[in-house]
């Protein structure tokens, strides 16, 4: 039970696939309390409903400041702390990096970077307060190498990597943590012959691998990793 008794908040985690979902059922199993924010109210609620008693979902768009503002709030007020952040929410634009449009480049610095900064700026006084917590950040394994069929996220997630560090120098006195997950290519994303070949270890990998390195990350027993881009990729 690594996180017997925390408060998790995870982002993007509605969806039945994805990285956001097997993060909030394993932490549910190692004992935390999960909200799971997503633009879809009813498809967070009943994703935390089926995580069992003790969950909530709420609705909350990462690109809207004064909903995130909300979200936080109704946190607080049901369980008085946070313990974990987990950013995970959205894909953004891809294609040509010279064909993409401002409006796109935009929109990739709301989903890969914005994203992070408008709850961490929230969550951060709360965990000070509090002695302490960690922000974890799902990533890319393209962040130092960048992959040309994801340019925005290989972009913005670069600066993350730059923000993450600057963070987690500013708040590392406060006992608060912040680590990036890279994931490689996962068997939430459709499965492609000339993808798996670029993998030494011959396969995706699975959402609930990821999960299982979130949990670590989030709990005690990585308390002195902080302001790190922790790879899992099989090799990639």
């Amino acid at each position: 039970m690594l996180l017997q008794g925390k408060v998790a908040i995870i982002t993007g985690a509605a969806s039945a696939r994805g990285i956001g979902r097997a993060t909030a059922a394993t932490f549910a199993r190692h004992g935390a309390h999960v909200v799971i924010l997503d633009l879809d109210e009813a498809a967070a609620r009943d994703a935390a409903a089926s995580l069992g008693e003790g969950h909530l979902g709420l609705a909350a768009n990462v690109a809207d400041q004064a909903q995130v503002n909300k979200a936080i709030a109704q946190v607080i007020e049901r369980y008085g702390r946070i313990d974990v952040l987990v950013n995970s929410a959205g894909h953004g634009p891809k294609g040509d990096i010279l064909e993409i449009s401002d409006d796109d480049w935009h929109l990739g610095m709301d989903v890969y970077l914005m994203n992070v900064i408008r709850p961490s700026r929230l969550v951060a006084p709360v965990m000070a307060g509090q002695g302490g917590g960690t922000i974890l950040n799902i990533s890319t394994f393209a962040v130092f190498e960048p992959d040309p069929m994801f340019p925005t996220s290989g972009v913005f997630r670069a600066g993350l990597a730059g923000f993450t560090k600057l963070f987690a120098d500013a708040y590392a006195g406060d006992n608060i943590r912040i680590n990036n997950v890279l994931p490689g290519f996962i068997d939430s994303l459709p499965e492609k012959d000339d993808r798996r070949e670029r993998i030494p270890m011959g396969r995706y990998g699975r959402a609930e691998e990821v999960a299982g390195l979130v949990s670590y990350l989030a709990s005690d027993a990585a308390a002195y990793v902080t302001g790190q881009n922790i790879r899992i990729d099989g090799g990639h």
